[in-house]
């Protein structure tokens, strides 16, 4: 092959190459533009049902103040003296109102970047008299069988962790060998093979409390 033939190939080539990029990248932003709203109605209705999955007395939200969420982050980092905060984000602080539009309690969402399997969000409900609700996770990716099983909703299958958040007065919730023990007599069965999740769920239940408890 002459080397001007070779050049002109080369050259051929570079603007196949080009002109592919250039449509796939219309394409990726064109399936963008259709996905993006049903993607945010998708999350927007996760998040609603979750909140009122863990406040059910809830019937509506509100947004609280414009720095709830940078006071309550530097609230948790404040107390982050032995490590158990680190990586755990304060990501939202909302209002949960009754029928007449009354304040009752707090929704909190929490990040963890510390689960087995990575990143896990929670959503707490704390109301006025720092009775903690419930819990519900947004995302979690841990090991099917282990961790997994912190999301599990059937009461017949070994787990069932959440349900245990419901409706109960914590202080701070301390993992220890076997099990999660509040403070006083009450006590919280841990995930079996899954203390890593296990311990990421209790530290962030702690900083939502945390939160709530410094919340007028």
């Amino acid at each position: 092959m002459s080397e001007n033939k070779q050049k002109s190939t080369l050259i051929k080539d570079a603007i196949i190459l080009f002109a592919i990029t250039i449509i796939a990248a219309f394409a990726l932003g064109a399936v963008y533009e259709i996905t993006k709203d049903p993607i945010a109605e998708a999350e927007a209705k996760t998040k609603t049902e979750a909140a009122k999955a863990v406040f059910a007395e809830m019937k509506e939200t509100a947004d609280a103040p414009a720095d709830e969420v940078e006071k309550a982050q530097a609230l948790v980092d404040q107390n982050n003296k032995n490590k158990e905060f680190d990586t755990i984000t304060i990501d939202e602080v909302l209002q949960a109102l009754d029928e007449n539009g009354n304040k009752i309690g707090d929704i909190i969402t929490v990040t963890s970047k510390k689960g087995y399997g990575g990143q896990i969000t929670i959503i707490m409900g704390v109301s006025d008299d720092e009775t903690l609700k419930g819990i519900e996770f947004l995302s979690i990716s841990e090991t099917p069988g282990l961790g997994m099983k912190a999301k599990d909703d059937d009461p017949d299958k070994d787990g069932d962790f959440k349900d245990q958040f419901k409706g109960v007065q914590p202080g701070s919730y301390k993992l220890t060998k076997r099990n999660i023990n509040m403070s006083g007599t009450t006590e919280i069965d841990a995930i079996s093979s899954a203390t890593i999740t296990t311990s990421a769920v209790t530290n962030m239940l702690n900083a939502g409390l945390l939160v709530a408890a410094s919340i007028d």
